[in-house]
């Protein structure tokens, strides 16, 4: 995997400007990570804190220093304020796959951000990363996500039983993969 520790990669799109995250956007950040419809699938618990912000923006960094992960934050072009965030997280170089992950603020749900972004970072994990599988884990009961991954072109592999233990409970995981030649058909 080819990340460059140096130089952040900013990706552009039409509309979005995919950049690094840093501690100055915790405040936009914080307010769609406490929302309970965001967080619904996240994960995690809706987070109260600013602390739990900047937790989660060292870990993106850790992510980063390791070579395990990078994650961009979602701005419009015309305005520099985090609105989500995407990116690639358990980089299992010697298999060349990654697992890529995404969240936005509720207030751009239904608007092609999500697949925008996504467009971006998939090219990016392909032919920067030189990627040969990038995989989703999608909670089943996540429609709108289950919608985007397939729009992508993600094929759903299986359902994961009890996968995951979060939130006080076991969740089921749909397992969706995109290969590199599902993309040059």
């Amino acid at each position: 995997m080819n990340i460059d520790m140096n130089a952040f990669p900013t990706l552009e799109t039409k509309r979005l400007r995919l950049r690094e995250i840093e501690e100055k956007d915790a405040a936009s950040i914080l307010e769609y990570l406490s929302d309970q419809e965001v967080m619904k699938h996240y994960g995690l618990e809706p987070f109260q804190t600013l602390k739990e912000v900047f937790d989660e923006i060292s870990w993106y960094q850790s992510t980063l220093k390791q070579k395990t992960g990078i994650r961009w934050g979602i701005t419009l072009k015309e305005e520099d304020v985090v609105i989500g965030s995407c990116g690639f997280l358990n980089i299992a170089s010697q298999h060349s796959r990654s697992e890529i992950g995404y969240e936005l603020h509720k207030n751009y749900w239904g608007k092609g951000i999500a697949s925008e972004a996504l467009d971006a970072v998939i090219a990016y994990g392909f032919e920067q990363l030189k990627l040969q599988r990038i995989q989703a884990l999608i909670e089943p009961p996540n429609i709108a996500s289950l919608k985007l991954a397939e729009k992508q072109g993600f094929i759903r592999e299986g359902l994961l039983r009890n996968y995951e233990f979060t939130c006080g409970k076991f969740d089921d995981m749909y397992m969706y993969s995109l290969l590199r030649q599902d993309l040059e058909l």
